[in-house]
């Protein structure tokens, strides 16, 4: 498997970092496929916590202090950046078979009232977290999307020594540290979409569980950090509507660079 990634930061990242960055609590609409009953495929849509741009996520006090007190050196150093998109699941839900049935193919947007603007990225996505280290599937994909991680512009440390300490395990969980303990022990509810007349066979699932320990063996089972790999976005600005304007960018990949592949964007103004 080869993703599609730019080695360079994507040339919308700092417009689009600054109108989320005027919107207080902000949260996307994620599309896959699914298939129904007749396995005819049919849209599926969601609304989801935007998680910022992996790893970049800043945690409130309190999960820092978890991340502080569970985890070594707090976490990993401030290092990398990325242009992939994050959000947080629950393994059991519909939305990673859809994705894994229909090649990661998926859908984001935003709509920013603040400023007027619709973000659309569509891309390719995949899960990480799987606390099972016999999972073929997470630990050989881990290495490609390595690849789309960059050292950040004002890095100053050692930089050696920093990627030593770096691991993908102190990531996921500085995903789950930035959930409130209620939210981590959403990881440990009943299985979601299944009957409520049907208790779970396992009496550790059940509702309104508080979870501080970060490395809770239920609730970490079934979460999970999907990265959204964007290969094209768009931009409509309805912010002056004598003038509203829609720009795109492709990422076009070139599979002969010399340091390996690597994308490159493009921009398209067209009309809205």
């Amino acid at each position: 498997m080869s993703l599609s990634i730019s080695k360079t930061r994507a040339p919308w990242r700092n417009l689009i970092n600054s109108h989320l960055n005027k919107t207080e609590g902000y949260e996307f609409t994620i599309a896959t496929v699914g298939y129904d009953s007749h396995g005819n495929p049919v849209p599926r849509v969601r609304t989801c916590g935007f998680r910022g741009f992996f790893p970049e996520l800043e945690l409130h006090s309190s999960g820092q202090k978890d991340m502080d007190q569970q985890v070594e050196d707090g976490g990993n150093p401030h290092l990398f950046e990325s242009d992939m998109l994050a959000f947080t699941t629950d393994v059991r839900m519909e939305k990673l078979e859809q994705l894994e049935s229909t090649g990661n193919v998926i859908e984001a947007m935003f709509w920013l009232k603040e400023v007027m603007v619709q973000w659309r990225i569509k891309g390719k996505a995949y899960s990480i977290g799987n606390p099972n280290p016999e999972s073929e599937r997470e630990y050989g994909l881990r290495p490609e999307l390595f690849e789309a991680l960059r050292v950040q512009d004002d890095y100053r440390g050692d930089l050696s020594g920093d990627a030593d300490k770096w691991t993908w395990e102190k990531a996921v969980t500085k995903y789950f540290a930035n959930h409130s303990p209620v939210m981590r022990g959403s990881f440990r509810n009943p299985p979601p979409g299944q009957p409520r007349s049907e208790l779970p066979s396992n009496p550790d699932l059940r509702l309104g569980q508080k979870v501080i320990n970060l490395q809770d063996s239920v609730a970490r089972e079934n979460f999970r950090v999907v990265l959204i790999l964007p290969e094209e976005v768009e931009q409509l600005d309805l912010s002056d509507l004598d003038d509203v304007r829609r720009q795109k960018w492709t990422l076009l990949m070139d599979e002969e660079d010399e340091d390996g592949p690597d994308g490159k964007w493009v921009e398209t103004e067209i009309w809205p």
